[in-house]
C-alpha cells in the first residue's frame, strides 16, 4: 500500500513539473517568473516617415580626370618647377629641357630662309624681265617658261625653308614641359641634370597630374539587384578614413555585362569633391537610393525579432506600462536601417531595439535609452 502511494505521489510530482516547463514561447510569455527584475532596454517609436529603397554597394574611388606627362623630345632637364602635391593650372610649366642645339639650330634654318628669300627675290624679276622681253618678241616661250620655273623652285626652296624654322620652334616649345590640365602634381619622376627621352620610347611619366575635384566611383551592384538601378539616382556612401561623413554622388554608368564570377555588374557614379576630402583609392560603403515611399509606418531593423524575410513576418516587443508585449507584425521593404511594418503595430508606441534577447513577453522592464525613430 505505501509502494502504491509513493509511485501516486512521483507521477504527480512529474506531471507538475512538466506542466510547468513545457509548452511554447507564447506560453512562457504569459508566466513570467515571479520577482524577475526589470530588464534594461533601449526603445525607438514607430513613426510614420518617407521610406527610401535602397541598394547596398561597396567600391573604391578614381579620380575622373588625371594625366601622365611625359616629354615628346629627347634631352637634357635643366630646371623643375614643381614639386609634389602643389595645385597647377593648365599651361603652367613644369620643368625645362636644354634648349641650347634647338635654339642653335634655329638660328641656322633663319638664315637658310634669309638665303633662300634671296634667291626668290632675284628669281622674281629675272621672270618679269622675260615677260617684258617676250611681249617685245625678243625671247622666245621656252625662255619665258624657264624663268618661270625657277621662279616655283625658288619659292619652294623658301617655303621648305619657313617650314623647318616653324618645326624647330615647336621642337623648342615641346622643350618647356607643361601641364596639360589643372589638377594637383600626383608624382614628379625627373631631377635637374636627369636625361630623358621622348615618349616614343616608352618609359615612365616625368609628372602625374590629379584633377581630385570630381570622382568616379566604381561600385558593384549583385545581379538580382541590378533592375532596380538607373542612371540619375543618387549614390550616398561613408569611407573609414573619413568618418562621421557622408558623401553623396550620381549614378551616370551601368555596366550592360554582368561578371559571371562574382554575378554582379560595375556601375560608376559621378562624386564631387569641393573641398579635396577625398582621395584616390579609397574603398567606400554606400547604397544607391532607387525609390522613395512616403508615409510609411516603419521601425529599426534591430527592433525585429525572428524575422522571416522572404515570409514578410517578425516580431517586435512593444513597451506598455512599464511591461514588454510580444507583437507579431508583417514586415515590408527595408533602406538598411528601418523596415516597412505593414500590420501589428501603430504610430507612437514604443518598440524595443536593444536588449530584446533578455524580454519575455509580460517582463517589467527599465528604459534606459530612447532611440529618435524614422
Amino acid at each position: 500500500m505505501a509502494r502504491n502511494i509513493w509511485l501516486a505521489g512521483t507521477i504527480l510530482l512529474a506531471a507538475a513539473t512538466l506542466a510547468g516547463c513545457g509548452g511554447n514561447g507564447a506560453a512562457a510569455d504569459r508566466a513570467p517568473e515571479v520577482g524577475r527584475p526589470p530588464v534594461a532596454v533601449s526603445v525607438a517609436p514607430v513613426v510614420v516617415a518617407d521610406l527610401r529603397q535602397t541598394v547596398d554597394v561597396v567600391g573604391s574611388l578614381a579620380p575622373k580626370f588625371s594625366a601622365d606627362v611625359k616629354s615628346e623630345v629627347s634631352g637634357r632637364v635643366t630646371a623643375v618647377y614643381v614639386t609634389e602635391w602643389v595645385p597647377v593650372r593648365k599651361g603652367a610649366r613644369l620643368a625645362t629641357l636644354d634648349t641650347t642645339e634647338t635654339e642653335a639650330g634655329i638660328e641656322a634654318i633663319k638664315a637658310a630662309v634669309a638665303q633662300a628669300q634671296v634667291g626668290e627675290t632675284r628669281a622674281r624679276r629675272e621672270y618679269e624681265r622675260a615677260q617684258q622681253l617676250k611681249q617685245y618678241g625678243l625671247i622666245t616661250q621656252q625662255n619665258l617658261d624657264d624663268a618661270k620655273s625657277a621662279l616655283d623652285a625658288a619659292q619652294a626652296t623658301t617655303a621648305a625653308a619657313r617650314a623647318q624654322v616653324r618645326a624647330a620652334e615647336t621642337r623648342l616649345a615641346k622643350s618647356f614641359i607643361a601641364a596639360p590640365i589643372d589638377g594637383v602634381v600626383a608624382l614628379r619622376a625627373v631631377n635637374v641634370g636627369d636625361r630623358v627621352e621622348n615618349m616614343g620610347g616608352g618609359g615612365d611619366p616625368l609628372f602625374r597630374i590629379v584633377d581630385n575635384r570630381l570622382f568616379d566611383l566604381t561600385v558593384s551592384v549583385p545581379s538580382s539587384q541590378i533592375a532596380s538601378v538607373r542612371a540619375g539616382q543618387p549614390l550616398e556612401f561613408t569611407t573609414d578614413t573619413l568618418p562621421g561623413r557622408t558623401f553623396t554622388g550620381k549614378v551616370m554608368f551601368i555596366n550592360p555585362a554582368i561578371d559571371e564570377a562574382s554575378r554582379s555588374a560595375k556601375v560608376i557614379a559621378e562624386v564631387p569633391n569641393p573641398d579635396g576630402a577625398l582621395k584616390g583609392g579609397l574603398f567606400v560603403k554606400g547604397r544607391v537610393v532607387v525609390a522613395t515611399k512616403p508615409g510609411v509606418t516603419q521601425v529599426p531593423v534591430e527592433a525585429l525579432q525572428n524575422w522571416n524575410v522572404a515570409g514578410r513576418t517578425a516580431d517586435v516587443f512593444i513597451v506598455r506600462n512599464g511591461q514588454a508585449e510580444r507583437r507579431p507584425v508583417g514586415t515590408g521593404a527595408v533602406n538598411g536601417r528601418s523596415v516597412e511594418i505593414a500590420s501589428g503595430v501603430v504610430p507612437g508606441e514604443q518598440v524595443v531595439t536593444r536588449g530584446a534577447f533578455a524580454v519575455r513577453g509580460g517582463d517589467r522592464v527599465r528604459v534606459a535609452r530612447t532611440n529618435s525613430g524614422g
